[in-house]
């Protein structure tokens, strides 16, 4: 990508306004001596600037192997004779990210974008294989050295926004961010179906970090 991802410039307009206001309602409320009732919006905003926190992070370059491209628990480890979102016989490694985990995702090995597919839904808890189903969602489909990719993006009951700003024949390195998912969601990886996974299911991942499985 031309202008590398970053959460910290995403999440600029959710929480320096809350900064903003709280110090505002302090300075006003001080010569009155309740300044400590903004104490709470502070903590707010602090909390959000947490949410979207981005700090440099040692991507593990692994040639020959697929990365975690969400921080969460792995929930769900599969081999799927079809699915809407691979072309033929794939495995399948889900991811579940929670409110309190880093929410920028990350490229799982070095590819080309040759599609992106949204779809529109609700928002279930993503924990579940239902979320899975009926979410909404983003869909990577990407072109490897080891054979296509998929990276689905999928709301959850609090995440709202799925933030994905590349555009088609982008080429991403591995672990390279790519966008992210706001407020808990859910992950998945679509991989070619004689992939050997290397994680199971309720082990935690790091985005560019943890590696999901090998490519045969």
């Amino acid at each position: 990508m031309e202008k590398p991802f970053s959460g910290w410039r995403e999440g600029r307009r959710h929480y320096l306004p809350l900064f903003v206001a709280a110090i505002v309602a302090g300075c006003v409320l001080w010569p009155f001596g309740y300044a400590w009732t903004a104490i709470p919006l502070l903590l707010v905003a602090c909390g959000t600037l947490l949410f979207f926190r981005d700090f440099h992070r040692e991507i593990v370059c692994a040639p020959g192997q697929a990365i975690a491209p969400a921080d969460g628990v792995v929930v769900a480890v599969e081999h799927l004779p079809e699915t809407p979102h691979y072309d033929g016989p794939c495995v399948r490694i889900s991811i579940f990210m929670s409110v309190l985990n880093v929410h920028v995702n990350r490229a799982p090995c070095a590819c080309t974008v040759r599609e992106l597919r949204y779809a529109p839904g609700k928002y279930k808890n993503a924990m579940t294989d239902e979320a899975s189903r009926v979410n909404e969602s983003n869909a990577l489909w990407l072109d490897t050295e080891w054979g296509p990719v998929t990276v689905r993006q999928i709301s959850g009951a609090v995440a709202r926004r799925i933030v994905c700003p590349v555009a088609v024949d982008t080429t991403l390195k591995q672990g390279e961010k790519f966008g992210m998912i706001k407020f808990g969601s859910r992950v998945e990886t679509f991989l070619p179906p004689d992939s050997e996974p290397v994680v199971t299911v309720n082990q935690k991942a790091r985005a560019g970090v943890t590696v999901l499985a090998r490519f045969s």
